[in-house]
């Protein structure tokens, strides 16, 4: 691997049910995805701000390779922000992009073709590289 570039993981986040009723506008099997650092979600998808706000900072520890025995990779869910709330959200790895540093830094003398104007290529497990 060149050593301008690093791995990302794609994520899903999806609405998992628990014990308790849910009470925020948030469903069973709503979700989003994470590709690079956008997030992409259905048509006509909702997702609740206050989750999303809770979500949000995770998403950048998940994306990348951590220890096997590290927290981030072993822990999938997260609870919804709201106490009397039962929702639960799922974050799974669904798969791998590779990207450069030129290709995603705003630095002036360090700037390539930026990664989302380029052609999507496929890694060796199915993920666009």
């Amino acid at each position: 691997m060149d050593k301008d570039t690093f791995w990302l993981y794609d994520l899903k986040v999806e609405v998992v049910g628990s014990e308790k009723p849910m009470v925020c506008n948030h469903q069973v099997g709503d979700y989003f995805l994470v590709e690079g650092e956008n997030l992409v979600f259905g048509a006509d998808q909702r997702f609740p701000m206050y989750s999303l706000a809770s979500i949000l900072p995770l998403l950048p520890a998940k994306q990348r390779d951590t220890d096997p025995h590290d927290w981030m990779t072993t822990d999938t869910e997260v609870a919804c922000p709201d106490p009397h709330c039962g929702g639960r959200f799922r974050i799974t790895r669904t798969g791998r992009r590779i990207f450069s540093h030129a290709e995603t830094t705003g630095l002036p003398d360090q700037r390539g073709v930026p990664y989302w104007a380029k052609e999507p290529s496929t890694d060796s497990n199915g993920g666009e590289a």
